[in-house]
This record gives C-alpha cells, sequence and structure tokens, in this order.
C-alpha cells in the first residue's frame, strides 16, 4: 500500500469505536500519524488497548483518554499535543464525539432544556471550541482539513433524536461558517453525512432494530453504510485533488437518503 500520508499528523476526537476508529485504521494503513483523544472506563479499556496495538506503526501514535467534550481540559489536551507534536503540526482534525441524550418530547423521561444543552454542546460547538484551539495555538497545517459527521436525522425527524438533530444541525451550521472564515488560513471544512451504520451509537437509539430495517429496505445498493466506506471517503479528503472541496455535506450512504 502507498503511505501516501505519511508526512502528515491527525487528531480524531472519538476515536477507540465506529466511524473514528475505522478512520484511524484507515489513515494509519496510508502513513498518517494519529492523536486519538477517547473516553473509556476501566472495564472497556483492554479490549481497547488491543484495538489500538491492531493499528499500522502503533508506536507513533499517541492515544489519550480523557473527556474531549470538557471544554476546561482543551488547555491541557492542548499541551499533550504540542508536546506529542514537536515541530509538527496537524493536518487532519477530525470530532468524531458521539454522545447525546436519546429521550423523547413527552412522557415520564423527557428531555429537558438542559439534556438539549449538552447534546449540542458535546456533538456541535465542542467542535469549534477545539477548531479555535487548535488555531490559537498554531497546530494546523496551512493545508488542513477539519471534518466531522452528521446524520440524515439533521432534517428527518425520528422520536427520541431531536436533542442530536438539533446538534447536527448546529454542526452543519458551523462547517459553513467554519469553512468560510478560515479558508483564508488554507483549511477546508466539510461535513460527512454517513448513511445508517450499525455502530455501538446506532445501537442506542430506541428505534435501532426498525432503523436497521427501514435503511436496507430504502438503500438502492441493498445494505447498510460500513464504517470502512466513511473512512475511505475521509481518506480521500484528505488527498491533495480534495483541496478545493469546502464547506460541503458530503453523503456517503448509497443513496439510502435519495428515498
Amino acid at each position: 500500500m502507498v503511505k501516501d500520508l505519511e508526512q502528515k499528523y491527525g487528531l480524531i476526537l472519538g476515536g477507540s469505536s465506529g466511524l473514528g476508529y475505522a478512520t484511524a485504521v484507515k489513515c494509519a494503513n496510508h502513513g498518517m500519524k494519529l492523536i486519538v483523544i477517547y473516553r473509556s472506563g476501566r472495564a472497556q479499556q483492554e479490549s481497547i488497548n488491543q484495538s489500538f496495538e491492531n493499528l499500522e506503526n502503533s508506536t507513533d501514535h499517541l492515544f489519550i483518554n480523557a473527556d474531549a467534550r470538557n471544554d476546561l481540559k482543551i488547555p491541557a489536551l492542548m499541551d499533550q499535543i504540542k508536546k506529542h507534536l514537536g515541530n509538527n503540526k496537524l493536518f487532519l482534525f477530525l470530532h468524531s464525539i458521539s454522545k447525546g441524550n436519546l429521550k423523547p418530547l413527552t412522557g415520564e423521561h423527557q428531555l429537558t432544556p438542559a439534556d438539549f444543552a449538552q447534546t449540542i454542546h458535546s456533538m456541535g460547538i465542542n467542535y469549534y471550541s477545539w477548531a479555535q484551539q487548535l488555531i490559537s495555538n498554531n497546530l494546523m497545517e496551512s493545508t488542513a482539513r477539519f471534518l466531522s459527521f452528521t446524520s440524515e436525522g439533521n432534517h428527518k425527524p425520528m422520536k427520541g433524536y431531536a436533542a442530536v438533530s438539533a446538534a447536527k444541525a448546529t454542526l452543519e451550521a458551523l462547517t459553513r461558517n467554519m469553512a468560510l472564515e478560515y479558508a483564508p488560513l488554507g483549511i477546508t471544512t466539510n461535513c460527512i453525512q454517513a448513511g445508517v451504520t450499525d455502530t455501538e451509537s446506532l445501537q442506542r437509539i430506541p428505534m435501532y432494530e426498525e432503523l436497521k430495517k427501514n435503511s436496507l429496505q430504502r438503500n438502492p445498493m441493498n445494505r447498510l453504510t460500513q464504517p470502512q466506506d466513511v473512512a475511505n471517503v475521509v481518506y480521500l479528503l484528505c488527498r491533495a485533488e480534495a483541496a478545493f472541496i469546502n464547506g460541503s455535506v458530503i453523503k456517503v450512504d448509497g443513496g439510502e437518503s435519495l428515498t
């Protein structure tokens, strides 16, 4: 395999599973050196450590178990990143945090304003918090890529998804505005809309089985989106040929959203 990203460094928030981990595997296979920040309890740590050890050139990467959603912890994490990078800078910043409230708007256990605020911050505003700190600390290359993940639930309502939907709408709005204002710095900002993907995040949604069944029925390619499908597009957006793609929501769903 051609190691076409071997001179590049990438930061992935939420890279221990799902789309984030699949992206780590893909980018590492192409030579990128990674800093992966993830959140895990003791029970999962051993299996997560093993998955990280399976990455190509695992000793080249830095893995940090920390709560990247907490803005107060960003400065200390920034110090760790700077120490690891030395004189190098980041080419890729991927926000893959999936942590939100999946409660309905009605009933005994309904969403509260605090639930909305926490979800919108974790899966939306936190993206900007990190971008702002990375730029102010001069840690990004002049041709850097900012990327995040959205979903069709941004504009299609679904019971129990209101807070996440609001967070994704925030994320997409940030993508457009960051694309506009960071372009003079040489940074492009894009968002990937994955189709329904059978990850731990999807399995937490109350309508999980129904979503899978419905997606299989309406996907023109007769299968669910795979994490590797999404990781492949992250890799494509890291290629030099993708340098003029900016401010876009790129669908990776096999045409699922057409139906």
